[in-house]
């Protein structure tokens, strides 16, 4: 797969008469060697730690859009944090985020990519789609249910 999206930043990099560099391919292969979401700061980590590879910011800021555009990463917004996700040949899935602590995990769901399959829409060619879906985890769950079994308990002794 990495040769494939290689080969995808090589074409627009040669069409564009921009510059085929170093910092360009070393960030996109740690992409693709980060199984799911990833921040900016993990990105960085992985470059340092895995590659021994030091990067501006800038520079992976300006990388991270540039490989946006070409739609071999998306970003996804979850609560106030930026997370990104290589995406070339990936299907389309669903995102549940917990609103307490913020995990993020995917699941597939046969009948929701049948219904955006079988969306009609109008002067739109559909590519793929994600869904996010917010909820409390079950980790989470079992938390409030401890405080609040604490609470009652309290409660009934005073």
């Amino acid at each position: 797969m990495i040769s494939a999206v290689e080969r995808i930043l090589d074409n627009y990099l040669e069409m564009n008469n921009h510059r085929k560099t170093l910092e360009r391919y070393t960030i996109l292969r740690a992409i693709y060697n980060i199984n799911g979401h990833f921040t900016l700061d993990e990105l960085n980590a992985k470059l340092i730690k895995d590659m021994n590879f030091h990067v501006s910011r800038a520079t992976m800021y300006n990388t991270l859009n540039l490989l946006m555009e070409l739609r071999l990463v998306i970003r996804h917004r979850f609560q106030g944090t930026t997370k990104y996700e290589a995406c070339y040949d990936n299907t389309s899935h669903c995102h549940q985020i917990c609103t307490m602590c913020g995990k993020v995990s995917e699941f597939k769901s046969p009948e929701i990519s049948s219904a955006v399959e079988n969306l009609q829409t109008r002067r739109f060619r559909k590519d793929g789609f994600t869904l996010y879906v917010y909820g409390v985890c079950s980790t989470c769950q079992a938390k409030i249910t401890k405080r609040n079994k604490h609470k009652e308990i309290n409660k009934a002794k005073r």
